[in-house]
C-alpha cells in the first residue's frame, strides 16, 4: 500500500485506449467509444473479485458510503452507528443525508465493539457501519446478529481493507453493502474513485440512479432516459476507471507483497516485550495494508512514535493525536462547525458528543501505533526497518 508505487505499463495502456477514443465520461458518446466502457468493465472485474452481483464505480470512497446508505434507503433523522477511530468520511457520509451519526467505542479489533454498538440501538437506529480500519475487520459475525436482531442495515466500510477476508468471504461483501475507496494512497488506486458492491438487486439499481442524478440508464440514448428519482452526480470518470483496471490486474502482486513486508515487520516485534498485536476476529485473514501494535500505556506509545520517528522510520502513526482520524480531533464535528445549517435534530446530537464517555476508545488507541506497509521497499529496506523498528522499541 498504496497501490502508485506500482504504476506502469498495465495502467498507462488502460488510461491509452481512453484518450484514443477521447470519451472522458463513462455514460453516452456511445458512437465514439470503438466499444469501450471501462466503468463497466471495472465494475463486472470487481463484483467477479469480491464475490458478489453487484458493483456500482463512484468518484470517491466518500461518494461511496453516501450512495451505499442512501441505496438502502437511509436518510432524514436516521440513526447510524459507527465507530471512534475511522476517517472523517464516515459521518461525512450520514450527514450528508440529514441522518445522524452515533458514535460507539472500539475494541481491541481497533474496530466497533459489539456490546457498544447493542447498548447503542434505539428505535431510530437504521444501519451499522462498522469501520474495517488499517486493513483487518470488525467481528462481523456479532455484529450482523445485532442487525439481524433489529432489522439494521450492515453497511462494511472497507476502504482500508481491500483483499482482506472474514471465514472465506471478501470484506465488503459480508454485509448488506461494501464501500471501498481507490484514492491516491489505497491498495489499489484509480487516483480518486470508489465502489459500493452488494448482492440485493434494489440497492444496485438505487446506487446506480442515485450517483447519476436520477438516470434510468435504460436504452442507448441518455438524452431520452427518465428519472424515477432524485439523485446526485457522484459518477467516475473513464479516466479514472482505466488506472482501476489497471491496478486490478496487479491485485495480487500487489497483496502477496504487502504480506511478505508485513510479516517480515512483525516477526522482528513479536518478541519484544511490552508489545503486542490488534487483535484480528477468528476466521479473518486482513490485507496487511498495516502492521498494528499494542504499548503498555499512551505514554510509552507516544514517547516510542517519537522515538521511531528520530531513528527515520516514517508512516508511523500515532492516532490518538490525529486530525483526521480518531474523535479527539473532530472538534469540528462536536462542535458543529458546518458552513451550512444542520438541523436541530443533528446539532443536538453532535453537541452531546462532548460529554459521552469514549475511555474504552481511549485505552486502545492510546497504546497503539500502526506501520503503513509500502509496496516499493526492496528487501534490503524492509530487512533494515524491521531490524531499526525493533532496536528502538527495546530501547525504550
Amino acid at each position: 500500500m498504496p497501490g502508485f508505487e506500482v504504476f506502469g505499463a498495465r495502467e498507462r495502456a488502460q488510461v491509452n485506449e481512453v484518450l484514443e477514443t477521447g470519451v472522458l465520461m463513462r455514460y453516452g458518446f456511445d458512437g465514439m467509444r470503438q466499444g469501450r466502457f471501462k466503468a463497466l468493465e471495472f465494475e463486472q472485474a470487481f463484483a467477479q473479485r469480491m464475490g458478489v452481483d453487484h458493483c456500482q464505480l463512484v468518484s470517491s470512497g466518500t461518494a461511496a458510503l453516501t450512495v451505499a446508505l442512501a441505496s438502502a434507503g437511509v436518510g432524514a433523522g436516521d440513526e447510524v452507528i459507527m465507530p471512534t477511530f475511522t476517517f472523517v468520511a464516515s459521518f461525512e457520509s450520514i450527514l450528508m443525508l440529514g441522518a445522524i451519526p452515533v458514535l460507539v467505542d472500539i475494541d481491541d479489533t481497533l474496530t466497533l465493539d459489539p456490546k457498544a454498538v447493542a447498548a447503542a440501538v434505539t428505535e431510530k437506529t437504521k444501519a451499522v457501519m462498522p469501520v474495517h480500519m488499517c486493513g483487518s475487520m470488525a467481528d462481523l459475525d456479532a455484529l450482523k446478529e445485532i442487525c439481524k436482531a433489529h432489522d439494521l442495515i450492515l453497511l462494511e466500510d472497507a476502504c482500508q481493507a481491500i483483499g482482506g477476508t472474514y471465514k472465506g468471504t471478501a470484506l465488503g461483501a459480508y454485509g448488506d453493502l461494501g464501500c471501498f475507496s481507490f484514492d491516491f494512497v489505497k491498495t489499489i488506486t484509480c487516483g480518486e474513485g470508489g465502489a459500493v458492491i452488494t448482492n440485493n438487486t434494489n440497492y444496485k439499481v438505487n446506487a446506480d440512479q442515485y450517483q447519476d442524478h436520477g438516470h434510468d440508464h435504460i436504452g442507448m440514448d441518455r438524452g431520452a432516459e427518465t428519472h424515477p428519482t432524485l439523485g446526485y452526480n457522484f459518477r467516475i470518470s473513464e479516466l479514472h476507471a482505466a488506472v482501476g483496471l489497471g491496478q486490478l490486474e496487479r491485485f495480487d502482486e500487489i497483496l502477496d507483497r504487502q504480506k511478505a513486508h508485513y510479516d517480515i515487520l512483525a516477526q522482528a516485534l513479536g518478541d519484544v516485550p511490552g508489545v503486542s498485536f490488534r487483535r484480528v476476529p477468528e476466521g479473518g485473514v486482513q490485507n496487511h495494508s498495516f502492521l498494528n501494535i499494542f504499548l503498555p500505556t499512551a505514554e510509552k506509545a507516544e514517547q516510542a512514535q517519537k522515538a521511531l520517528s528520530a531513528a527515520g522510520i516514517d508512516a508511523c502513526f500515532y492516532w490518538f493525536k490525529n486530525n483526521w482520524h480518531y474523535i479527539n480531533g473532530w472538534e469540528h464535528l462536536t462542535q458543529v462547525k458546518s458552513i451550512a445549517p444542520v438541523s436541530p435534530q443533528i446539532e443536538e446530537n453532535l453537541l452531546q458528543l462532548r460529554h459521552k464517555d469514549f475511555s474504552q476508545s481511549d485505552h486502545y488507541i492510546g497504546r497503539t501505533l500502526s506501520f503503513l506497509v509500502k509496496l516499493g521497499w526492496d528487501q534490503a529496506t524492509v530487512a533494515q526497518r524491521a531490524r531499526v523498528m525493533r532496536e528502538t522499541l527495546l530501547s525504550l
